[in-house]
């Protein structure tokens, strides 16, 4: 199924879980923290002042916002890279491969926002935040796989990956039409400027990745400054670098090769550790039955369910696409609780639909709630429907990809 790509894959695989788990205790020190004497200190350190700038360009924000548009542009610089690679070369540059993780990641993006719609119907403030339960976090996802070790056939992860790049396109479109504040015309023709010589710097195939980079920051400025999100410069700037340089280097795989450490063990961990945090000091449990925190949980838990493993279904049963030969459908099932984990990017989505500091916690409530519950019942439904494999059989522990 992963064909040559397979080392590629194997290597990915690793890091996003080994990623996934470090990320798992962000959040928990997160929580920790800030239920504890340390929460005033939690909160100076995130709202301390970081201001950098050369002549009258400068940038002034606290640290949190630093982390969530500046860290989380390169993260979304190497979403952009490995979209782009999983669209020339990977599971989606054809129908066959596409097809089952396309339909599967629509259904597992429009029913948890209509469940969130529905629920929130009679809260109109809420409504803004319907986005965030469409979201799927990999690093989670494929860190609470990791710990079923080989019994997971690695055809379902790839499935699991392939529906959270196609989740990731939806979010960068989400957050590119729906999210974006006002925009200042300048600025955003200075970011086309750039643009459009990081594409020439793209057509002229040059191999080293310093140019790239350095206009890439220049973009981010453009962008930041023009009212456009800006994390989606990283995309942007990620889709001008060529899949092969002038001199036969696999220019893409290796920047997304050398960024993916840096995201997997540093800028997610940082971004969970800034934003998961959230005081529970006079919550009570009732307090996840208000509409936003209720719509974003049962949008996860059961929207997912319902729109992966349901579309995939029908996908497969209208003979629009097929299911991987040695996955079943209660692995798939398994698979749809896991990816209704959405920590990371609902986390991020929640951050630019509501500005009030109520509203960002229950979105932090919910979110935690929904994909705690997803992770527990996702990893005791995966063990349930898999075997250890036999080490005679199967002497390779990560398994064969090369199917």
């Amino acid at each position: 199924m992963i064909g040559r790509f397979a080392p590629a894959m194997r290597d990915f695989l690793k890091q996003e879980s080994a990623g996934g788990i470090i990320l798992i205790f962000a959040a928990i020190a997160a929580m920790v923290v800030a239920n504890s004497p340390l929460l005033g200190s939690y909160k100076s350190m995130l709202d301390t002042p970081v201001i950098a700038g050369i002549g009258s360009v400068v940038i002034d924000k606290p640290l949190l916002l630093w982390i969530n548009d500046g860290l989380m542009a390169v993260f979304f610089f190497l979403v952009g890279l490995e979209v782009k690679r999983e669209i020339i070369d990977g599971q989606l540059s054809s129908w066959n491969r596409a097809s089952l993780p396309l339909v599967a990641a629509i259904g597992g993006m429009a029913i948890p926002a209509l469940i969130f719609v529905a629920v929130n119907q009679g809260s109109p403030e809420n409504i803004s935040g319907w986005a965030i339960p469409a979201a799927t976090d990999i690093a989670f996802a494929l860190g609470v796989l990791s710990l079923l070790g080989p019994r997971v056939p690695v055809a379902l992860k790839a499935l699991l990956l392939a529906i959270a790049v196609i989740d990731d396109i939806g979010a960068i479109t989400v957050i590119a039409l729906f999210y974006t504040s006002e925009i200042d015309p300048a600025m955003l023709g200075g970011a086309a400027a750039v643009f459009a010589a990081m594409l020439v710097v793209g057509r002229m195939k040059v191999s080293t990745s310093i140019p790239y980079v350095l206009l890439f920051i220049v973009l981010w400025v453009f962008v930041l400054k023009s009212g456009v999100h800006a994390t989606l410069a990283g995309v942007a700037a990620a889709f001008t670098v060529p899949m092969q340089a002038r001199d036969g280097t696999r220019l893409l795989e290796r920047m997304e090769h050398g960024l993916h450490p840096w995201s997997a063990f540093l800028i997610i961990p940082v971004f969970g550790f800034a934003n998961a945090g959230v005081s529970l000091a006079g919550v009570s449990p009732s307090a996840l039955l208000d509409p936003l925190p209720l719509g974003i949980a049962l949008g996860l838990l059961v929207g997912k369910q319902l729109g992966i493993f349901g579309f995939a279904f029908a996908a497969v049963k209208l003979k629009l696409a097929s299911l991987p030969a040695d996955v079943t459908w209660k692995q798939v099932h398994a698979m749809s609780l896991l990816a209704a984990i959405g920590f990371t990017m609902s986390l991020f989505i929640g951050n630019l639909a509501f500005d009030d500091l109520a509203r960002i916690d229950a979105v932090k409530i919910g979110v935690l709630t929904g994909s705690l519950v997803a992770a527990l019942a996702g990893y005791a439904l995966l063990r349930a429907t898999t075997t250890k494999p036999d080490p005679k059989e199967f002497p390779n522990p990560e398994g064969d990809v090369s199917n």
